[in-house]
C-alpha cells in the first residue's frame, strides 16, 4: 500500500476526538487535551507529525474530562478534574487548558483548587515528537527512522531528529519551569480557593531555523496572527440571517471552516487556495480544492480565483510515469514532507486525477462570470486551452471521445475519480470494473469544460473556436446518451470499462450529469426518481450507491456511504431540471444531519436508513472540517435560492425557492461585481439592495452555459 494509494485504511481517532486547524497546522487529541501515542493523533505541521505525545498529569493522575469546547476552528478550551486516591467523589482540582494553533501552538495550563485546605501538587507535562509522515500516521504504520536528540536549556526542550539528509526539529519552552528530558515538571502547593498556572509554547524548527510567524501569545487586548486572518476573512464574506436558527449556525460553521482550510502559497502569499481537509489532507488538491472554491463561489470568489491560479502554475508539462504526469494534466495532490514524496521518486506533486483537469477548466468559467479583471483571467486562458489538449491527447486513450483512466504504475490509485478507493467502481453484481474506466461524471465534466470556453471564446469573439468546442460538446452529449443511458434499468452506468461494457451499477455519479445539463430532458425524469428511491436516498441524503447493489456496505467509503458535497451536486442538479420538492428534501436532509454534529457536516457518513437509526452514523476516519463538506451547505442554500451572477452581461439572478421552514433570510456584505449587495427573501420573494452600477437583478435562473452558447451562435450565424 506504499504510496498514495492506501486511501481507505486509515485508523479511527476514536470519540470525542477534538481537532483544531489553522492554515496547515493541524492537532488531534482526546477530550481531555492530551495526545496518545496510542492513537492517530499529534500536533501536525506541514504533514508531519511534531509531537506525538502531550500528557497531563497532576500527583500521577490524568486528567478526567468534562468539556471540551472550540472557540473558533484554531482555538479549544479543555475543562477536567483530578480523580482523588482516596477515592472519594469529588475532587476540589479542576485542570483547565486553553490551546490556540498557529505556526505551532501555545497551551496555557491552570489548576483550580476548590478545598478550603492547600493542596500539594506535582505537575508533570511529558512530550514526545515522532516526526512521522502524515500518511504513515493515517495508516497506523509509523517507523521509527529518525536518530533523535534531546537538549534542554533552562525552561526550552528542543527534540531534533536526522534520516539520511534531512533535519527536523521542535522546540517546547515554558514560562516556569525547568525543563527535563520527558518534559516538564512544575512542584507547587496551590493554595486554599487559589489557582496555578502556566504557559508553554510548542514551535516547529526547520532545519535548525525558526519558523516565521510561529504562534505567540499576544499581548492583553492584542489579537493573535490566527484571530487577524480570521478577522480579515469575516470581514470580506456575507453575513447571514436566518429564521432557522439551526441552519444559520451550520453555513456560519461552514464559513468558518472555510475560513480554518485556507492555506497560502509559500511563494505567493497574497494568493489562497482551500486545503482539502483535516486531519489528513491539509494541502492544495485538484479536484476537491476546485469543488470547494466552485461551492464557496458566492462567499468569495478569489479562493477559486487563488487556487486556479496556483494549480495553473503547476500544471503538468512532461510525461512522467511516476508521478503520472502528463501535459496540461492537473495535479491530483502535493504532499508537503519530505517522507510521502518518497514514494514518488523524490517529487511532490502526484497527478494520478482524471477529473481535476476538466474541472479547471469548469472553474475558470465560473469565474470568469464572477467579475475578475479582464487580464486576470486572460492569463489562464492558455493554461484552459492546454488543459484541453490533454482531454484530446492523453485523457481520451482511444480516441472515442470519452475520457478514461488507467494508473501509469503500480503505485498509484487504481480508481482516479471522485470515487478513488480501489474497489469504488463495481457492477451491480458487485464485481470490479477493470480500466481504462471511463467515468458518467468525468464525462459531464468535460462537457462542461467545452461549454465554458466556448462561452470564453464567444465573449472574447473568437467564434470560429467557439463553434468546434460547441459542436464537440453536442457530439459528446449525443454519445453520451447513446452509450451509457440503460433502458432497461431507467438509470445510467457508473461508468464503460476497458471493453467498453456498460458498468451498470446504480449509483449517485449520475446526479453530477443533471448539473451540467448532459441528460437528455426525457431522461431526466427518470434519473430523479431513482436517486430519490429507497435504495438511493438514506433519509440523510443520497447514498454513494443502490442497497440493491452487489457491492453495497452502508458503512464502506464510497459504495453505499454519504457525501455532502455529492448531495450538493445532486440537489444543483435537480434544481437545474425542475425537481424542486426533490433538491429541497436532499438540502432539508442534510442540514438536519448537520444539527446533529453542532452544525458541521463530516466528508461522509454511513449509509444507514434514517428510519433504522434516528442520527446519522458517523464514518470512523471522516475528515472533519473539510473543504467540499464545509463548502456544501453554502451550495445547497445558494441553489435552492438560484443565486448567480454573470458580471460582464450586468446580470444577477435569484428566483428563490427555499422550503418555509427554513424561515426568512437576510444576507448583508455578500460580494458582487466589486461592491457589496443586501439581499432579503421574505415568504420567498427576493429583494435585493446596493447593486453595484451596471448590474441588473432578474428574478429567475442565470442562463445556463448551454443556453448562452447556442444564442451567441445564432446570433453569429444569423
Amino acid at each position: 500500500m506504499a504510496g498514495w494509494n492506501a486511501d481507505t485504511a486509515a485508523g479511527p481517532l476514536g470519540a470525542g476526538t477534538v481537532t483544531l486547524v489553522e492554515g496547515t497546522s493541524f492537532c488531534i487529541s482526546l477530550p481531555n487535551g492530551d495526545i496518545s501515542p496510542d492513537h492517530p493523533h499529534g500536533l501536525f505541521f506541514q504533514d508531519t507529525r511534531i509531537l506525538s505525545a502531550w500528557g497531563l498529569t497532576v500527583n500521577g493522575q490524568s486528567v478526567e474530562p468534562l468539556t471540551a469546547q472550540t472557540k473558533e476552528p484554531y482555538r479549544a478550551v479543555f475543562a477536567g478534574r483530578i480523580t482523588m486516591s482516596d477515592g472519594y467523589a469529588d475532587t476540589p482540582l479542576i485542570v483547565e487548558r486553553a490551546r490556540e494553533l498557529g505556526v505551532g501552538m501555545v497551551e496555557h495550563i491552570t489548576v483550580r483548587n476548590y478545598s478550603t485546605k492547600p493542596a500539594d501538587c506535582l505537575i508533570a507535562i511529558t512530550v514526545a515528537s515522532d516526526f512521522a509522515d502524515v500518511f504513515e500516521v493515517k495508516e497506523a504504520r509509523v517507523q521509527t527512522l529518525w536518530e533523535e536528540s534531546r537538549e534542554t536549556h533552562a525552561t526550552t526542550l528542543a527534540i531534533r531528529a536526522r534520516w539520511q539528509e534531512v533535519r527536523k526539529s521542535v522546540v517546547v519552552s515554558s514560562d516556569l519551569a525547568e525543563a527535563n528530558r520527558d518534559g516538564f515538571s512544575y512542584r507547587t502547593t496551590i493554595p486554599a480557593r487559589g489557582s496555578w498556572s502556566t504557559e508553554l509554547t510548542v514551535t516547529p524548527g526547520s532545519e535548525g531555523a525558526v519558523l516565521a510567524g510561529s504562534v505567540v501569545r499576544p499581548a492583553v487586548g492584542k489579537l493573535s496572527r490566527s484571530d487577524r486572518r480570521r478577522q480579515e476573512w469575516v470581514a470580506k464574506i456575507p453575513v447571514l440571517q436566518m429564521g432557522n436558527r439551526s441552519i444559520e449556525r451550520t453555513l456560519r460553521r461552514s464559513y468558518d471552516d472555510l475560513g480554518a482550510l485556507r492555506i497560502e502559497d509559500p511563494a505567493h502569499p497574497e494568493r489562497v487556495v482551500v486545503a482539502a481537509g483535516a486531519p489528513w489532507f491539509m494541502t492544495l488538491f485538484g479536484r476537491d480544492s476546485l469543488w470547494a472554491s466552485e461551492m464557496a463561489m458566492p462567499v468569495d470568489p478569489s479562493l477559486a480565483l487563488g487556487t486556479l491560479q496556483t494549480l495553473a502554475e503547476r500544471q503538468g508539462t512532461v510525461v512522467d510515469p511516476v508521478t503520472e504526469e502528463e501535459p496540461g494534466k492537473i495535479l491530483h495532490e502535493v504532499r508537503l514532507d519530505v517522507s510521502s514524496s518518497l514514494a514518488l521518486g523524490g517529487k511532490s506533486i502526484y497527478y494520478g486525477s482524471i477529473d481535476a483537469t476538466p474541472l479547471f477548466v469548469v472553474v475558470l468559467g465560473s469565474v470568469s462570470r464572477w467579475g475578475f479583471a479582464k487580464d486576470t483571467i486572460a492569463a489562464l486562458l492558455p493554461h484552459a486551452d492546454r488543459a484541453l489538449e490533454w482531454i484530446r491527447d492523453y485523457g481520451d486513450r482511444d480516441g472515442d471521445g470519452f475520457v478514461e483512466y488507467e494508473r501509469l504504475n503500480d503505485r498509484g490509485l487504481i480508481n482516479q475519480g471522485w470515487k478513488d478507493s480501489w474497489d469504488g467502481i463495481n457492477f451491480a453484481d458487485g464485481r470490479l470494473a477493470k480500466p481504462p474506466i471511463a467515468l458518467c461524471e468525468v464525462q459531464a465534466y468535460v462537457y462542461d469544460a467545452y461549454m465554458a470556453r466556448a462561452w470564453m471564446a464567444y465573449d472574447a469573439g473568437d467564434a470560429p473556436l467557439a463553434r468546434e468546442l460547441a459542436d464537440r460538446a453536442a457530439l459528446l452529449k449525443e454519445r453520451f446518451n447513446e452509450q451509457f443511458w440503460m433502458p432497461d434499468r431507467g438509470y445510467y452506468a457508473i461508468a464503460l470499462d476497458g471493453n467498453k461494457r456498460q458498468v451498470d451499477a446504480c449509483a449517485s455519479n449520475m446526479g453530477h450529469c443533471l448539473w451540467v445539463g448532459l441528460v437528455d430532458e426525457d431522461k431526466a425524469p427518470l434519473v430523479a426518481e431513482r436517486l430519490m428511491s429507497p435504495e438511493m436516498f438514506s433519509g440523510w441524503g443520497v447514498r454513494t450507491l443502490a442497497t440493491d447493489m452487489g457491492a453495497y456496505n452502508p458503512a464502506s467509503y464510497h459504495n453505499g456511504s454519504v457525501w455532502p458535497h455529492d448531495n450538493a451536486v445532486i440537489a444543483a442538479g435537480l434544481m437545474r431540471y425542475g425537481f424542486v420538492e426533490e433538491a429541497q428534501r436532499i438540502a432539508t436532509a442534510l442540514l438536519d444531519a448537520a444539527d446533529h454534529s453542532e452544525g458541521r457536516l463530516p466528508e461522509l457518513f454511513c449509509g444507514f436508513s434514517r428510519e433504522e437509526y434516528s442520527e446519522p452514523v458517523p464514518y470512523p476516519t471522516a475528515c472533519s472540517p473539510q473543504a467540499w463538506a464545509a463548502a456544501s451547505p453554502i451550495q445547497l442554500i445558494t441553489s435552492l435560492m438560484r443565486y448567480d451572477a454573470h458580471v460582464s452581461h450586468g446580470g444577477f439572478w435569484m428566483d428563490p425557492q427555499l422550503p418555509a421552514s427554513y424561515g426568512d433570510l437576510h444576507i448583508t456584505n455578500a460580494p458582487m461585481a466589486g461592491g457589496r449587495v443586501t439581499i432579503d427573501i421574505a415568504d420567498s420573494v427576493p429583494t435585493v439592495q446596493g447593486l453595484p452600477d451596471g448590474m441588473v437583478f432578474h428574478q429567475g435562473h442565470r442562463p445556463w452555459l448551454t443556453e448562452l452558447v447556442e444564442q451567441a451562435g445564432l446570433r453569429k450565424n444569423g
